[in-house]
Protein backbone atom coordinates (compact mmCIF):
# COMPACT_ATOMS: atom_id res chain seq x y z
CA UNK A 1 0.00 0.00 0.00
CA UNK A 2 1.39 3.42 -0.98
CA UNK A 3 -1.73 5.55 -0.70
CA UNK A 4 -3.96 6.75 2.11
CA UNK A 5 -6.50 4.03 3.02
CA UNK A 6 -10.02 5.03 2.04
CA UNK A 7 -11.73 3.76 5.19
CA UNK A 8 -10.84 3.02 8.83
CA UNK A 9 -11.29 -0.73 8.26
CA UNK A 10 -8.50 -0.61 5.65
CA UNK A 11 -6.12 1.42 7.84
CA UNK A 12 -3.40 -0.49 9.70
CA UNK A 13 -2.83 2.30 12.22
CA UNK A 14 -4.84 1.23 15.24
CA UNK A 15 -5.94 4.68 16.39
CA UNK A 16 -7.25 5.70 12.98
CA UNK A 17 -8.89 2.30 12.48
CA UNK A 18 -10.92 2.86 15.66
CA UNK A 19 -12.63 5.96 14.25
CA UNK A 20 -16.21 5.86 12.93
CA UNK A 21 -16.39 6.23 9.15
CA UNK A 22 -17.60 9.89 9.19
CA UNK A 23 -14.79 10.93 11.56
CA UNK A 24 -12.18 9.14 9.45
CA UNK A 25 -13.52 10.69 6.26
CA UNK A 26 -13.21 14.13 7.84
CA UNK A 27 -9.47 13.45 8.26
CA UNK A 28 -8.91 12.05 4.75
CA UNK A 29 -8.22 15.37 2.97
CA UNK A 30 -5.47 16.09 5.51
CA UNK A 31 -3.71 12.69 5.56
CA UNK A 32 -0.59 12.06 3.47
CA UNK A 33 1.18 8.70 3.04
CA UNK A 34 4.96 8.90 3.55
CA UNK A 35 7.82 6.43 3.78
CA UNK A 36 9.85 6.56 6.99
CA UNK A 37 13.32 5.19 6.17
CA UNK A 38 15.97 4.29 8.74
CA UNK A 39 17.08 7.35 10.74
CA UNK A 40 14.26 9.51 9.35
CA UNK A 41 13.91 12.40 11.83
CA UNK A 42 10.30 13.13 12.75
CA UNK A 43 10.98 15.65 15.52
CA UNK A 44 13.96 17.44 17.02
CA UNK A 45 14.07 18.46 20.65
CA UNK A 46 13.00 22.06 21.12
CA UNK A 47 11.94 22.49 17.49
CA UNK A 48 8.37 23.21 16.28
CA UNK A 49 6.03 20.25 15.78
CA UNK A 50 4.75 20.53 12.22
CA UNK A 51 2.98 17.18 11.81
CA UNK A 52 1.24 14.36 13.63
CA UNK A 53 2.42 10.92 12.44
CA UNK A 54 0.35 7.73 12.54
CA UNK A 55 2.66 4.75 11.83
CA UNK A 56 1.34 1.99 9.59
CA UNK A 57 4.45 -0.16 9.98
CA UNK A 58 7.90 0.44 11.42
CA UNK A 59 9.01 1.82 14.77
CA UNK A 60 9.61 5.36 15.99
CA UNK A 61 12.09 5.87 18.81
CA UNK A 62 11.86 8.76 21.28
CA UNK A 63 15.36 9.76 22.38
CA UNK A 64 16.67 11.66 25.39
CA UNK A 65 19.96 13.24 24.32
CA UNK A 66 22.74 14.42 26.63
CA UNK A 67 25.04 17.41 26.11
CA UNK A 68 27.82 15.15 24.81
CA UNK A 69 25.50 13.71 22.15
CA UNK A 70 24.88 10.39 23.89
CA UNK A 71 21.26 9.27 23.52
CA UNK A 72 19.03 6.75 25.26
CA UNK A 73 15.64 5.57 24.08
CA UNK A 74 12.84 6.56 26.46
CA UNK A 75 9.84 5.42 24.43
CA UNK A 76 8.74 3.70 21.23
CA UNK A 77 5.76 4.05 18.91
CA UNK A 78 4.41 1.66 16.31
CA UNK A 79 1.16 1.03 14.47
CA UNK A 80 -0.69 1.09 17.81
CA UNK A 81 -0.04 4.79 18.36
CA UNK A 82 1.02 8.19 17.09
CA UNK A 83 3.95 10.60 17.24
CA UNK A 84 4.22 12.81 19.13
CA UNK A 85 2.31 12.69 22.40
CA UNK A 86 3.38 16.32 22.90
CA UNK A 87 0.60 17.25 20.46
CA UNK A 88 -2.01 15.41 22.52
CA UNK A 89 -1.04 17.62 25.45
CA UNK A 90 -1.21 20.80 23.37
CA UNK A 91 2.53 21.29 22.91
CA UNK A 92 4.02 23.31 20.06
CA UNK A 93 7.67 22.28 20.57
CA UNK A 94 9.03 18.74 20.78
CA UNK A 95 10.19 17.76 24.26
CA UNK A 96 12.45 15.02 22.87
CA UNK A 97 13.72 13.98 19.45
CA UNK A 98 11.96 11.19 17.56
CA UNK A 99 13.70 9.08 14.91
CA UNK A 100 12.56 6.12 12.82
CA UNK A 101 14.70 3.16 13.93
CA UNK A 102 12.87 0.38 12.07
CA UNK A 103 11.96 1.47 8.51
CA UNK A 104 8.32 1.61 7.49
CA UNK A 105 5.68 4.12 6.52
CA UNK A 106 3.18 6.43 8.16
CA UNK A 107 0.24 8.70 7.58
CA UNK A 108 0.79 12.28 8.60
CA UNK A 109 -1.37 15.35 8.99
CA UNK A 110 -0.55 18.97 9.82
CA UNK A 111 -0.23 19.56 13.55
CA UNK A 112 -2.68 22.45 13.29
CA UNK A 113 -5.35 20.11 11.88
CA UNK A 114 -4.73 17.53 14.62
CA UNK A 115 -5.13 20.20 17.29
CA UNK A 116 -8.33 21.46 15.70
CA UNK A 117 -9.73 17.92 15.46
CA UNK A 118 -8.98 17.22 19.14
CA UNK A 119 -9.88 20.61 20.63
CA UNK A 120 -13.34 19.38 21.62
CA UNK A 121 -14.71 16.03 22.82
CA UNK A 122 -14.35 14.22 19.49
CA UNK A 123 -13.88 10.48 19.00
CA UNK A 124 -10.31 11.14 17.85
CA UNK A 125 -9.58 12.98 21.09
CA UNK A 126 -10.99 10.13 23.19
CA UNK A 127 -8.99 7.55 21.24
CA UNK A 128 -5.67 9.40 21.51
CA UNK A 129 -6.21 10.01 25.24
CA UNK A 130 -6.63 6.26 25.73
CA UNK A 131 -3.42 5.79 23.79
CA UNK A 132 -1.67 8.39 25.95
CA UNK A 133 -2.60 6.41 29.06
CA UNK A 134 -1.27 3.19 27.53
CA UNK A 135 1.92 4.92 26.34
CA UNK A 136 2.62 6.35 29.81
CA UNK A 137 2.19 2.85 31.22
CA UNK A 138 4.83 1.64 28.76
CA UNK A 139 7.26 4.40 29.72
CA UNK A 140 6.87 3.92 33.48
CA UNK A 141 7.27 0.15 33.16
CA UNK A 142 10.40 0.66 31.07
CA UNK A 143 11.96 2.75 33.84
CA UNK A 144 11.41 -0.09 36.31
CA UNK A 145 12.58 -2.66 33.75
CA UNK A 146 15.86 -0.85 33.06
CA UNK A 147 16.58 -0.70 36.79
CA UNK A 148 15.57 -4.21 37.83
CA UNK A 149 16.01 -6.64 34.93
CA UNK A 150 18.99 -8.11 33.11
CA UNK A 151 20.09 -7.38 29.56
CA UNK A 152 18.92 -10.73 28.16
CA UNK A 153 15.41 -10.21 29.58
CA UNK A 154 15.22 -6.62 28.37
CA UNK A 155 16.48 -7.37 24.87
CA UNK A 156 13.97 -10.22 24.57
CA UNK A 157 11.20 -7.84 25.62
CA UNK A 158 12.16 -5.22 23.03
CA UNK A 159 12.42 -7.82 20.27
CA UNK A 160 8.92 -9.06 21.12
CA UNK A 161 7.55 -5.51 21.00
CA UNK A 162 9.18 -4.91 17.61
CA UNK A 163 7.88 -8.27 16.38
CA UNK A 164 4.34 -7.26 17.36
CA UNK A 165 4.66 -3.99 15.48
CA UNK A 166 6.23 -5.36 12.30
CA UNK A 167 3.79 -8.30 12.05
CA UNK A 168 6.43 -10.46 10.40
CA UNK A 169 9.26 -12.67 11.64
CA UNK A 170 12.16 -10.74 10.11
CA UNK A 171 12.87 -7.03 10.34
CA UNK A 172 15.78 -4.62 10.10
CA UNK A 173 17.28 -3.47 13.38
CA UNK A 174 20.81 -2.14 13.84
CA UNK A 175 23.21 -2.92 16.67
CA UNK A 176 23.45 0.82 17.24
CA UNK A 177 19.71 0.99 17.88
CA UNK A 178 19.71 -2.08 20.14
CA UNK A 179 22.54 -0.54 22.17
CA UNK A 180 20.70 2.78 22.44
CA UNK A 181 17.40 1.26 23.51
CA UNK A 182 19.10 -0.93 26.12
CA UNK A 183 21.44 1.83 27.33
CA UNK A 184 24.59 -0.26 26.78
CA UNK A 185 27.60 -0.41 24.46
CA UNK A 186 27.53 -2.39 21.21
CA UNK A 187 29.78 -5.25 22.46
CA UNK A 188 27.11 -6.05 25.07
CA UNK A 189 24.50 -6.24 22.31
CA UNK A 190 26.66 -8.69 20.35
CA UNK A 191 27.09 -10.83 23.46
CA UNK A 192 23.37 -11.02 24.26
CA UNK A 193 22.36 -11.51 20.62
CA UNK A 194 24.84 -14.39 20.46
CA UNK A 195 23.28 -15.96 23.55
CA UNK A 196 19.78 -15.74 22.05
CA UNK A 197 21.04 -17.17 18.75
CA UNK A 198 22.73 -20.13 20.41
CA UNK A 199 19.48 -20.82 22.25
CA UNK A 200 17.73 -21.02 18.86
CA UNK A 201 15.43 -18.07 19.61
CA UNK A 202 16.61 -15.63 16.95
CA UNK A 203 18.94 -15.27 14.01
CA UNK A 204 20.73 -11.94 13.70
CA UNK A 205 22.75 -11.29 10.58
CA UNK A 206 23.70 -8.11 8.70
CA UNK A 207 21.36 -5.93 10.73
CA UNK A 208 18.31 -8.16 10.24
CA UNK A 209 16.64 -10.07 13.08
CA UNK A 210 14.70 -13.23 12.33
CA UNK A 211 12.45 -14.47 15.14
CA UNK A 212 12.77 -18.26 15.21
CA UNK A 213 11.04 -19.15 18.47
CA UNK A 214 8.64 -16.51 19.76
CA UNK A 215 7.35 -18.68 22.61
CA UNK A 216 10.90 -19.25 23.80
CA UNK A 217 11.61 -15.52 23.58
CA UNK A 218 8.53 -14.82 25.71
CA UNK A 219 9.86 -17.22 28.34
CA UNK A 220 13.18 -15.35 28.47
CA UNK A 221 11.63 -11.87 28.51
CA UNK A 222 10.84 -10.21 31.82
CA UNK A 223 7.33 -9.72 33.19
CA UNK A 224 7.28 -6.15 31.83
CA UNK A 225 6.33 -7.34 28.35
CA UNK A 226 3.16 -8.98 29.68
CA UNK A 227 2.30 -6.05 31.95
CA UNK A 228 2.52 -3.46 29.18
CA UNK A 229 0.74 -5.74 26.69
CA UNK A 230 -2.13 -6.16 29.16
CA UNK A 231 -2.51 -2.39 29.50
CA UNK A 232 -2.61 -1.87 25.73
CA UNK A 233 -5.08 -4.74 25.42
CA UNK A 234 -7.32 -3.26 28.12
CA UNK A 235 -7.28 0.27 26.71
CA UNK A 236 -6.97 -0.29 22.96
CA UNK A 237 -7.57 -3.98 22.34
CA UNK A 238 -4.04 -4.69 21.08
CA UNK A 239 -0.60 -5.75 22.32
CA UNK A 240 2.37 -3.41 22.18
Amino acid sequence: MSTVPGSPSECSNLLLSMLPVPDYQALLPHLVFIDTPLHFVLFERGKPINYAYFPLIGEHSILATMEDGAAVEVGTVGYEGMSTIDLILGGDLAIESTVCQIPGNSLRMPASVFKEMTATDTVLRRVVLKYLQAYLSQVSQSVACNRLHGLEQRMSRWLLMSHDRMKRDDFQITQEYLAMMLGVHRPSVSLIAGTLQRAGLIEYKRGVVHILDRKGLEEVACECYGIVSAQFQRLLGVRS
